[in-house]
């Protein structure tokens, strides 16, 4: 088949250079001109992609994978074409910024070509496909879905760092517009895929027809949506933990060990592109969620709650020197999306505090472009809190900081042993040393 792929990101170009492995002629679209050199080059554009240098390299080189920034070059006489152009969504109210997608779709359809199927695996509120850009490809190129071309929902369900190994590993969920176009997705998918074998599920690993385009774009939303409101209790069970003086950890440990429950880790921030977006997609067409609302609201306020504990372990923060570690939003991932570190910061800032931010993954530079003071570990400090649990952070100890009195970590990262003199506070968990 010719498959092109729209946007080549974190997510768009492992699908393309996964396309390409199974023999497939793919050619990604992006308007990033830098990305489209550097994968014309067979080299990887971001780091951290586990497999990606040397697949996208042995791709490019045999001529199944090129990138293009032209529409008219990629979109004509594709058998298939699968965007995954990012959505954003206004911090402040919460709805979806359509624009960037709007111009894909507009792009796409000018050169789109009679017997193409055209999927859309980037999260979407309910009703989008179907909707939205059923109506907008219809207008701009004369078509007719459902006999001139087919559109899908089937969302990606991979996490950044290990995009090969989950594309294997979890079901592909496709909801069509018609009958017909969900089989021409279960058959193009199923031609661009493995999977690994899953006695665990009901139906078996592979292909999986939801039935329709709402059903595929809400199970994605739940999903994700499930794990934003788990985080949320979690938050919740620690706040209340530590003012009675019990281990959440030990508690939530102890609550797992039955097969009902399922209680995730509370923490400083819940960030990425999606736990913290998805949800207010779903909130865009549910307003009536409260149960989302407040796990959303509970979970944005966690930078605040954990400046507030090193604010009363250490006292008036007004001149003192912090160093917030990590500016990722997880460990062992270069990403700032929605990332903790913002806010906290902000707190710090908003306290007096002369803040400092630490990350291994990431140079000087780059954090003054973030807008940040970077640390460097031996440097003077009076306090720390740890945002990211960077696996590097497990090895820290305080004379990596000299004079640091108290440390919050954020994540339950830091090893309790190597802290000693040192007021260590955990989220849910309060020591004193």
């Amino acid at each position: 088949m010719r498959i092109a792929v729209v946007a080549l990101g974190k997510i768009g170009l492992p699908l393309a250079v996964q396309f390409a492995t199974k023999g497939h002629q793919v050619v990604g679209v992006d308007i990033n001109q830098a990305f489209v050199d550097l994968v014309n080059a067979g080299k990887e554009p971001f780091p951290g992609e586990a497999h990606l240098g040397e697949l996208l390299a042995e791709t490019v080189a045999d001529g199944r994978l090129r990138a293009t920034s032209d529409y008219a070059d990629a979109i004509p006489g594709a058998d298939a074409v699968v965007i995954v152009v990012p959505l954003f969504v206004d911090e402040k109210t919460g709805e979806p910024e359509f624009g960037w997608m709007e111009n894909a779709t507009r792009s796409l359809a000018q050169h789109l070509t009679p017997g193409t199927l055209v999927s859309y695996e980037t999260t979407l509120p309910v009703g989008t496909t179907r909707n939205r850009w059923k109506p907008l490809i219809e207008e701009v190129s004369g078509l007719t879905e459902g006999s001139d071309f087919h559109l899908v929902f089937s969302p990606e369900r991979v996490l950044t760092g290990r995009v090969f190994a989950d594309l294997r590993k979890y079901p592909k969920l496709v909801g069509g517009l018609s009958e017909e176009g969900a089989k021409r997705a279960i058959s193009f998918y199923e031609s661009v895929l493995d999977f690994d074998e899953r006695a665990d599920l009901p139906r078996g690993n592979g292909v999986w027809d939801l039935g329709s385009a709402e059903a595929s774009e809400l199970a994605k939303l739940a999903e994700t949506t499930y794990r934003d409101v788990n985080i949320g209790l979690a938050n919740q069970f620690a706040r209340f933990a530590a003012q009675n003086g019990i281990d959440v950890h030990q508690v939530i440990e102890a609550s797992n060990s039955q097969p009902y429950s399922h209680i995730h880790r509370p923490g400083i921030a819940v960030g990425g592109h999606c736990i913290p977006v998805y949800p207010r997609l779903y909130l865009w067409t549910d307003p009536e969620a409260t149960v989302v609302r407040a796990a959303r609201e509970a979970n944005l306020d966690m930078p605040e709650y954990t400046i507030g504990l090193l604010e009363g372990a250490y006292g008036d923060l007004a001149g003192a020197k912090v160093v917030v570690l990590g500016a990722s939003y997880r460990g062992a991932v270069k990403e700032t999306a929605f990332s903790g570190v913002f806010p906290a910061v902000e707190a710090l800032k908003s306290r007096g505090a002369e803040v400092f931010v630490h990350d291994p993954m990431y140079s000087d530079e780059e954090l003054q472009g973030l807008g940040f003071t970077a640390y460097h570990l031996g440097e003077p400090v009076d306090a720390a809190v740890l945002q990211a649990d960077h696996p590097e952070y497990k090895q820290l100890t305080p004379a990596e900081l000299p004079g640091v009195q108290v440390l919050v970590d954020g994540r339950d990262a830091t090893d309790a042993a190597r802290w000693a003199g040192v007021r260590r506070i955990v989220i849910g968990r309060s020591v004193r040393q």
